[in-house]
């Protein structure tokens, strides 16, 4: 392939990634029909309801409302009767900031300019007033995604939750509320007063934890012929900001991919995926975590490895990237401690082995450690002050962790009782990797015999 093609080919797929436009949720096709009609039914009956979409950090909870959306509004009658207003709980910190936003979402600055109001309720109520035309069936059908939803909840006293649900409930205006959380108690952050007018619709997303099937949706993240089947630039010219913004994130017209060039990448990545040792690595990769995030950072990853220099796929390079996903930052830790320092983590790590990772404290670790010392060639004649000063500095660096409640004071330091916040895997790692590690203490790190 040229480098200029394999540039627009790069491109294409990065647009890709950042728009969601591939089909990666088809486990949740149910679910997305039943939002997907809840939205219509607001849109075109006018009619008023309340949904929250629980799912784990990473499922794609945002993105699956993001392509609902884009493809809703590339009909002309939902974009003619609805409005989006999109809160976000990490953004939109207080109820202040929130109505601020709503009222610039919904271009209403210019209507509530100079005018002043008791409570957030009269706010709401002058907004939804300034959008209807004759009756509530004329209005346009407002729809507010919250993002972070459990942060809504700390607000005080609730009130933009409170005042959102009693207008969907009351039918004062057609609104559709779709809150997006990860926490499965949710319902229990509400207040009863709130509780009572939320409509308790709920949709659970629980990923598949199987590492083929985030495999094959890499695959399909780096591979053409995947996109939804509605064309993205149709989308109308909106009439309000929100709808305004969407439609410019997905502008892909600027991105063309020749048939021929497809399926000449298509087939390099074909290739790429029958590789054994890029398979396992997935394998591995995937039942440590799997969310669309880190699917998506790995495909990123792997795009980027494609320049002037590596115009094809290399599966060497493809599989040092996939590798550093799966460095462990605590091993890194490991390997730059001192030798001393590293002798304490082991013998922390053979404690917690005998005693099955019960509580310990630095007299223990020390006594552990003095049996090694002297019978090890290159660790003898330590003195106790600067063990004790090695110990202090792993602590600092959280590889270890005080047990809460022990209440002891100054003095009483080397009885002070701590965790050990590593496993025996990562220890093991570490010595693998560490430069010029002694011999014995390599074999005391691995022997059973401790």
């Amino acid at each position: 392939m040229e480098n200029n093609e394999i540039n627009i080919a790069k491109e294409a797929l990065k647009y890709r990634l950042r728009c969601g436009a591939t089909n990666l949720f088809e486990e949740y096709e149910q679910e997305i029909e039943h939002i997907k009609s809840l939205l219509l039914r607001s849109s075109e009956i006018a009619e008023s309801n309340s949904l929250i979409v629980v799912g784990p950090r990473g499922c794609g909870k945002t993105t699956i409302i993001q392509n609902i959306l884009t493809e809703l509004m590339s009909k002309i009658t939902f974009k003619e009767n609805s409005m989006l207003v999109n809160l976000s709980g990490l953004i939109h910190t207080d109820d202040k900031i929130a109505l601020k936003s709503i009222t610039t979402q919904l271009d209403l600055d210019n209507a509530t300019h100079g005018k002043s109001f008791g409570s957030f309720a009269e706010n709401l109520a002058f907004l939804l007033q300034c959008l209807k035309s004759g009756n509530n069936r004329k209005s346009k059908s407002i729809i507010f995604i919250l993002d972070d939803f459990d942060i809504f909840c700390a607000h005080h006293n609730q009130t933009l939750l409170y005042n959102l649900f009693d207008v969907a409930q009351s039918a004062q205006a057609p609104i559709c509320v779709v809150g997006l959380t990860y926490r499965l108690d949710v319902i229990e952050l509400l207040e009863k007063r709130v509780k009572s007018r939320f409509s308790h619709r709920q949709v659970f997303l629980h990923p598949k934890h199987d590492p083929e099937i985030w495999t094959e949706k890499l695959k399909l993240l780096l591979t053409f012929g995947n996109e939804i089947s509605k064309k993205l630039d149709v989308i109308p010219k909106a009439s309000n900001k929100m709808l305004a913004f969407l439609q410019n994130t997905y502008d892909s017209s600027k991105y063309v991919v020749s048939k021929s060039l497809q399926k000449s990448w298509n087939q390099q990545v074909e290739k790429l995926f029958k590789h054994k040792d890029i398979l396992s690595c997935l394998e591995t990769l995937f039942s440590l975590d799997i969310s669309v995030t880190s699917l998506k950072n790995i495909a990123w990853d792997l795009l980027l490895t494609l320049n002037s220099d590596n115009p094809e796929w290399n599966p060497a390079l493809v599989l040092k990237t996939l590798e550093d996903f799966l460095r462990d930052d605590k091993v890194q830790i490991l390997s730059g401690l001192s030798v001393l320092e590293l002798c304490l983590v082991i013998a922390i790590k053979h404690q917690s082995e005998i005693y099955d990772n019960d509580p310990f404290n630095f007299e223990m670790i020390l006594n552990r450690f003095q049996k090694f010392s002297n019978s090890s060639t290159t660790m003898q004649g330590m003195e106790r002050s600067l063990v004790f000063k090695a110990f202090e500095h792993i602590k600092a660096l959280e590889l270890i962790a005080p047990v809460s409640g022990s209440g002891l004071t100054k003095q009483q330091k080397v009885f002070q009782m701590y965790k050990f916040m590593l496993t025996s895997g990562q220890v093991k790692k570490a010595v693998t990797i560490y430069q010029n590690l002694p011999v014995d203490v390599s074999q005391w790190a691995t022997s059973s015999i401790v």
